[in-house]
């Protein structure tokens, strides 16, 4: 009489690709580095790594840094010096909901170029004739969330992809064992969608690595298998590639599968390759202290090594800004977080030939207010301003030595050759040798571009 108990039933045979992934998946160790890309990775297929592609016309940077300042600076205290605020501190403005309160800090003429900067960034100061300073820009909306969107998407409402994913998108991959698009950040910053790729392959999002910890291991989980060597853990793929061709042939394709196992081939490559990139002990010490020891001194220097090995797009968290009170105090300090490795990324990036192929972005989401702080705090501090604000870029394609419109006399708004979001991205765009109208993916029926149906490239700062 046959054992009812132990007979073998046909299910436990036969599983769907899902069911046998899950089930894969759980003895991958390492692999599960590719949960650093996110659920939003697997929302469509592409090819990990898809060779470079060709520009609209002959690019002049191939790389960008965005040290992007959340917060929002105060532009009146850094970049765009007020004389006439100063004459009139502590009076009444009209329309400006307060009074007057000039900059706690003194500006100095640097560089050939004779360019005012405030003493807080006395160390970025001595590129100024490498940076092109834009005082006029200004948004849409003064609130912080609604505003970093804007600045990294293009987008105040509906999910649009970032910058970077569309950095990617248009130039492609260049090191096939790295993401083309990281962002540096500390642990839990930001909103997800400041680096999402939205409707656009899933690969193209960033790969956010979290630069709280100075160790390889604490950046990016899971970086080294345990339990594997890699020729085992290439025979585990190449099966895993074989069952899926297998299925795709005889059944169907499965994109969300199809993007999981290139997260996979990916997380592979990059035990090696990152390892080393993120690795700062194998850069010289004289290297090391130029940055300087500080969480933002490690991004920015790692911002340089992942250049340096081909990544399309860095974005470095760089926050801290938002001073509605105590500014005497507390905008120094964020300044100085940044001051000392941003004026080493721009020495460094020259000294290894990467400097013109490169472009560095500096600047917040808004401005900040001419007036005290509203809410009356006993150490002021500035409101948010959507109507003025300053960014600096420098490197390939950049007119360095330059300033590039103007605020009205007290810093309230910008007034001369005002400049966009939709015309900072259009800029971009095209000193990577981009048309930001034809630079488009269709999507829901109609073709969708990064600066909407918008923007003006500022030929005022091109080189």
């Amino acid at each position: 009489m046959a054992d009812c108990c132990n007979s073998t039933r046909r299910d436990e045979f036969v599983s769907s690709r899902r069911q046998f992934l899950a089930r894969c998946g759980m003895g991958m160790g390492a692999l599960g580095l590719a949960s650093l890309l996110s659920d939003e990775v697997f929302a469509a297929a592409q090819t990990v790594g898809s060779p470079a592609k060709s520009t609209h016309f002959p690019a002049k940077a191939k790389h960008v840094i965005h040290i992007f300042a959340a917060g929002a600076p105060s532009h009146i205290d850094t970049w765009d010096s007020k004389p006439e605020l100063t004459k009139i501190n502590g009076q009444s403005l009209p329309g400006q909901n307060g009074v007057a309160m000039a900059s706690p800090f003194k500006f100095s003429p640097y560089g050939q170029s004779g360019i005012e900067v405030s003493e807080v960034f006395s160390g970025i100061a001595k590129h100024v004739d490498d940076l092109a300073i834009i005082r006029s820009m200004h948004t849409d909306i003064p609130a912080h969330d609604v505003a970093q969107l804007f600045m990294n998407t293009g987008s105040l409402r509906s999910v649009k992809p970032s910058i970077g994913a569309w950095v990617l998108y248009g130039l492609g991959s260049a090191n096939e064992n790295m993401p083309g698009y990281i962002s540096l950040r500390p642990d839990g910053a930001a909103n997800v969608l400041n680096w999402g790729s939205a409707f656009l392959p899933g690969d193209l999002q960033a790969t956010s690595i979290n630069t709280s910890t100075p160790t390889v291991e604490g950046m990016i989980q899971n970086i080294r298998n345990e339990y594997f060597n890699r020729q085992e853990q290439r025979r585990e793929l190449d099966l895993v590639q074989k069952l899926n061709a297998m299925h795709s042939q005889n059944l169907q394709k499965d994109p969300q599968l199809e993007a999981r196992i290139q997260a996979f081939e990916m997380a592979y490559r990059m035990q090696i390759e990152a390892t080393d990139a993120f690795d700062l002990s194998k850069e010289p010490q004289n290297i090391r202290t130029l940055y300087g020891d500080t969480p933002q001194g490690r991004q920015l220097l790692i911002a340089r090594r992942l250049v340096e090995r081909g990544v399309r797009f860095v974005q470095v968290w760089a926050g801290g800004w938002d001073h509605h009170e105590d500014i005497d105090d507390r905008l120094p300090a964020s300044a100085a977080e940044i001051d000392t490795p941003a004026a080493a990324l721009l020495t460094d990036l020259k000294q290894r030939g990467l400097f013109d192929s490169t472009l560095i972005i500096w600047g917040g989401e808004f401005g900040r207010t001419v007036t005290r702080d509203r809410n009356g705090n006993e150490n002021p501090g500035r409101d948010h301003n959507n109507e003025a604000f300053s960014v600096w870029l420098a490197g390939g394609g950049v007119k360095g030595g330059t300033v590039y419109g103007a605020t009205d006399p007290f810093g309230a708004k910008a007034i001369q050759d005002k400049v966009h979001i939709h015309d900072l991205h259009a800029t971009i765009l095209h000193l990577l040798g981009f048309d930001h109208t034809k630079l488009t993916y269709r999507y829901n029926g109609r073709d969708f571009r990064l600066t909407d149906n918008f923007g003006e490239v500022v030929k005022g700062v091109l080189a």
